[in-house]
């Protein structure tokens, strides 16, 4: 029994092959959308790629961008199919194209999907390779003269100032690294010699934060050296007076921005395959329409369209016997042929020319 069987007059089967004439060309300026949204998430993450891990973070961009040029392919075919459809006779050419089209279609409305999913599963992944890039990106701020890290420092300050953040996971990991140069350590200073022997990796740590982390919009001016010493400062408590640096850590900071923009497209490309699948739909019943209309035989008379000619439960059935069968058709058996007394018999007739035929008598 037919899924959905819908019965069509020649006039809704024409109404129909226009409107999904329209609507493939929509398809295409979907696909168009899903290739800027990966390209534009693409440029994004290269933007900061100084502060993340290499892993599959590209993943997502890849996919969006692969998925919108196939819409673009596969649904400018579709309009020229649908446009033809509207006549019977230019339907005929398409007949044996539209079943693994349809198919294929299938395929790619599934990948968008994929797309869609991936931008929510994607947050992981991301957190890791920030936690990663960051946590190296801090510690080579300080290597301003070393060739391929002496451009750490302004990205870093420039992530800070621009997300209003500070250090990986919080200001304090900024007292877990030497992040300022030896080139500005004044090595006569008892101070700094004696800092720098009470470390066992002969590190300057202080409790102190680069400018960037600084918060402008603070009333006193900021306190970014010795964070955790009152006597430092004039009226100051570290334990109860809000600091006037940035709190968040940049990870967090980073992780929401790029969630924010994901979430976006996620929800973006769930529209788009909601459009494709009903696009998809239309397309199959109007194949099925014309195709029992050739079957009957009668161009203006009207036919049945439907999803699938069987259940889901047989259709399922036949698609698996077609897989495991697949192949088996072109297999020869050996043993049969071993018994067939046609095979390797020789000809003893082959080569003789002078061959004695008996002539028939002629009635007298």
């Amino acid at each position: 029994m037919a899924v959905l069987k819908v019965k069509f007059t020649k006039t809704k089967r024409d109404k129909l092959a226009q409107i999904l004439w329209i609507l493939n060309w929509v398809s295409v300026v979907s696909g168009i959308i899903l290739f800027s949204l990966g390209l534009f998430l693409k440029i994004e993450i290269k933007k900061r790629s100084e502060v993340m891990a290499k892993g599959d973070i590209n993943s997502v961009p890849n996919m969006l961008i692969s998925v919108g040029v196939i819409a673009c392919i596969i649904n400018f075919l579709g309009g020229k199919i649908c446009y033809d459809c509207s006549d019977a006779n230019k339907f005929s050419r398409w007949k044996l194209v539209m079943l693994p089209y349809i198919v294929c279609t299938f395929c790619f409305t599934f990948c968008i999907l994929v797309g869609a999913l991936m931008c929510y599963t994607m947050r992981n992944e991301l957190e890791e390779s920030l936690y990663l890039g960051l946590r190296d990106a801090i510690k080579f701020y300080k290597d301003t003269d070393i060739p391929g890290r002496c451009f750490l420092k302004k990205t870093v300050d420039l992530l800070q100032i621009g997300f209003r953040c500070c250090g990986n996971n919080g200001f304090r990991d900024w007292f877990e690294v030497q992040w300022v140069s030896h080139r500005y350590l004044n090595m006569a200073s008892k101070d700094v010699l004696d800092r720098l022997k009470s470390n066992v990796d002969g590190k300057f740590l202080v409790d102190g934060v680069p400018f960037s982390c600084c918060n402008p919009s603070s009333p006193r001016p900021c306190i970014q050296y010795q964070l955790t010493n009152n006597s430092a400062h004039y009226n100051y408590d570290f334990l109860t007076e809000e600091l006037n640096i940035w709190m968040k850590g940049c990870r967090e900071a980073l992780l929401d921005y790029y969630t924010g923009i994901m979430r976006s497209i996620g929800i973006t490309a769930l529209f788009i395959w909601l459009f494709e699948l009903s696009v998809l739909i239309g397309v199959r019943y109007l194949q099925t329409a014309m195709k029992n209309v050739l079957l009957l035989g009668d161009l203006e008379g009207e036919s049945d369209g439907w999803l699938l000619e069987n259940s889901f439960v047989e259709t399922a059935k036949y698609n698996i016997n077609i897989i495991k069968n697949l192949g088996k058709a072109n297999q020869i058996s050996t043993v049969s042929s071993m018994n067939d007394p046609n095979i390797d018999v020789q000809n003893t007739d082959c080569g003789k020319t002078n061959v004695t035929t008996k002539s028939i008598p002629v009635a007298r």
